[in-house]
């Protein structure tokens, strides 16, 4: 159910975002982020409203948006679950992990839990090869994962 007073809320401070950077150069960016730290991902309707704004086109807010890996085009959980798939977590398990979450959280890379509490995704390299395999919930960072750990960590998030 929409929560219209909570919505109209997040669209004026969405105008205070854009009032703030419009004449800066290269605006679009900062305002995204700022958008998406707002709203928790970018729909439509806030990517229409950048682009009026701005007075630029939302062929070039879209362009930027699917561009720049950073950016979501879905809703994501409450807990942001990303899985490197890089080439050292990958030979370490990181398909093994991945395939618990994916049992654990009967979800697909991709998509978010029914009650908003989990997403899940998985990026090419994190930089973290040393403790591979590598998942980062949010800013937190787990290394030298078994799928067992899995479950305790997404225990630890449930009660949470």
């Amino acid at each position: 159910m929409c929560n219209c007073n909570e919505m109209t809320k997040k669209f004026e401070q969405l105008d205070e975002i854009i009032a703030k950077h419009k004449e800066e150069r290269g605006a679009l960016i900062p305002i995204l982020h700022e958008a998406q730290e707002v709203f928790g991902y970018l729909p439509y309707e806030v990517q229409e409203r950048i682009a009026d704004g701005l007075g630029i086109s939302m062929a070039k807010v879209y362009g930027v948006v699917t561009f720049y890996s950073q950016f979501s085009l879905k809703k994501k959980g409450k807990y942001k679950i990303n899985v490197c798939m890089g080439t050292a977590c990958y030979v370490k398990g990181a398909n093994d992990i991945m395939g618990k979450f994916l049992e654990r959280l009967s979800i697909e890379v991709g998509e978010c839990t029914a009650d908003g509490k989990f997403s899940l995704d998985s990026c090419r390299c994190i930089g973290a090869c040393g403790l591979a395999p590598v998942v980062t919930i949010n800013d937190e960072v787990y290394g030298r994962l078994t799928p067992e750990q899995v479950e305790e960590i997404l225990d630890e998030y449930e009660r949470m």
